[in-house]
């Protein structure tokens, strides 16, 4: 038995068995099931996990600049949940794990921005739902990271923290509007993190620093209490360095909110758990549709590598069993350019959401462009202010919605004529970008291939293919159908071995 002094050393403190772990246990790409075993055979505490990711933060954000806010109660969290080791064992999906949630979701003990600087002392009244399901899991949020303005945005730049960088290319843009998450994930700032996706803001990032990251069907997690941007597409989700633990999380976070009425659709669902896909034998016999028309031009310095690794990676999948088959989608270009709703929706669903907070600074979009209050190269959102105020009341809002219902069908009509499981191509056509050679408004150009997903409210994973010969990440895309994740997750389980993507960054090493 302990003594007393040991007892008090442990609640007091929580240093119990802190040096095995500082000695002997590397937090670098460790996964959620490495921690629970270690907890369980004591060589870790929950404690001395976040004390070991503030080291890693302390160390390297200062050159990626991925965080806004570090978690001032991390630690008393983490101590709550040593306790409840002692006593339960580990008790949850995500017990004692650290993670970072992008700043768009709200924290009632954490300073929330939304990327904006006007938000820089705003601390919400209440939990976002998918936080809420977060901590109920035992989840310790160590910090909220960087995103574009109002997640209005392709890249790493906001008003908040300026630039965030690619860790695999310091002189790289990281991808957005996810990018803080998706650059802290990579340096293994935490174990795993939350970002959300309106038209390939979880995608981008996770192609961008070497992750897998879901867009799931809209409306499978809630969004109530994230700042919204079309919400007609928008939907948080997971970013992580495996697929199990992107599993993990999303077990976590789905599931029907009644201050969401989209997530009516998790009635679909005829399963508990995302985990069975991972045992799941699909790739022998899989029919994997290849988007051609999307792949970047092969006489392009910046997608020749991506295009090569994309087909090196489809080459792998074959070689196993994989049938692909060249595919194309009706009147793809048409559809992109009428289905977009961003001019439309973005102003009146930014503003409805100020309006519903406690005490905001500001509670339109309209005087966030009076002060100025963005970033010059985030035009994309002065666009979007020129939007309706509710669009509700006009055609042309009406038609790009229809337009986006007859994708879904032209792309299910894919689907079904050729029996597909997923449809393959890049994420992004181009490497990541530098960061001085970002344009200030090609946001929706940038991310076209992203698009297909966000306009069909389809479902899409984004694979890591790995790096080219000078160290830049490259990302795959699976399209599925919708409520499809359980099959785009069972081929990513089973490519990961296979291609073994996952290369950490050098500007990220192990802290000896």
């Amino acid at each position: 038995m302990r003594s007393e002094l040991t007892q008090k050393l442990i609640n007091d403190f929580g240093i119990w068995k802190r040096t095995v772990m500082s000695d002997e246990f590397e937090i670098t790409e460790v996964t959620i099931s490495e921690i629970h075993e270690a907890m369980r055979s004591g060589e870790i505490t929950a404690t001395a996990l976040v004390d070991s990711y503030i080291e890693r933060i302390e160390a390297y954000d200062s050159d990626i600049n991925a965080i806004v806010t570090r978690n001032p109660d991390a630690r008393a969290r983490a101590k709550e949940l040593d306790a409840t080791l002692e006593t339960d064992g580990v008790s949850g999906l995500l017990h004692g794990i650290p993670l970072v949630v992008k700043d768009q979701a709200m924290t009632a003990d954490i300073t929330t921005t939304f990327g904006s600087e006007l938000f820089a002392e705003f601390v919400p009244d209440t939990d976002a739902t998918i936080v809420t399901k977060l901590r109920d899991a035992g989840a310790i949020i160590v910090a909220k990271t960087a995103m574009n303005d109002w997640a209005a945005g392709s890249s790493g730049i906001s008003s908040i923290v300026g630039q965030t960088k690619n860790p695999y290319d310091l002189d790289r843009d990281p991808g957005g509007s996810s990018s803080g998450t998706g650059a802290a994930v990579a340096a293994n700032l935490a174990t795993v993190g939350i970002g959300e996706d309106t038209g390939g803001s979880i995608r981008a990032p996770s192609s961008c620093c070497n992750l897998f990251g879901i867009r799931v069907t809209t409306g499978l997690v809630s969004r109530s209490g994230l700042s919204p941007l079309v919400e007609r597409h928008d939907t948080p989700g997971p970013m992580a360095r495996t697929v199990e633990d992107l599993v993990r999380v999303l077990d976590v976070i789905t599931g029907y909110d009644p201050d969401d009425a989209y997530t009516g659709i998790t009635s679909m669902v005829e399963f508990d758990s995302y985990e069975q896909a991972l045992d799941d034998d699909t790739l022998e016999g899989a029919r994997i549709g290849v988007l051609r028309d999307v792949f970047g031009d092969p006489e392009d310095p910046d997608c020749a590598p991506v295009n090569d690794i994309v087909e090196t990676r489809l080459t792998q999948l074959s070689d196993v069993g994989v049938e692909l088959i060249d595919v194309s989608i009706p009147d793809l270009e048409t559809y992109l350019d009428e289905a977009s709703l961003y001019e439309f929706q973005a102003n009146h669903d930014i503003t409805a959401f100020l309006q519903t907070l406690e005490d905001p600074p500001v509670s339109s979009l309209d005087e966030i462009m009076e002060l100025n209050g963005y970033p010059d190269k985030l035009t994309s959102l002065e666009r979007m202010a020129d939007g309706y105020s509710d669009p509700s009341d006009h055609a042309d809002y009406w038609q790009a919605v229809e337009a986006q219902k007859q994708f879904r069908d032209e792309i299910m009509g894919v689907f079904a004529a050729q029996n597909l499981d997923a449809i393959a191509f890049p994420d992004l056509k181009i490497l990541p970008r530098h960061i001085d050679d970002l344009p200030q408004d090609d946001g929706e150009r940038y991310l076209i291939n992203t698009l297909i997903a966000s306009y069909s409210s389809c479902p899409a994973i984004s694979l890591p293919g790995g790096v080219t010969d000078d160290g830049l990440p490259v990302g795959i895309e699976l399209l599925g159908p919708p409520l499809s994740e359980d099959t785009l997750l069972s081929i990513a389980s089973q490519y990961e071995p296979i291609a073994d993507p996952r290369t950490p960054p050098s500007t990220a090493p192990p802290i000896e």
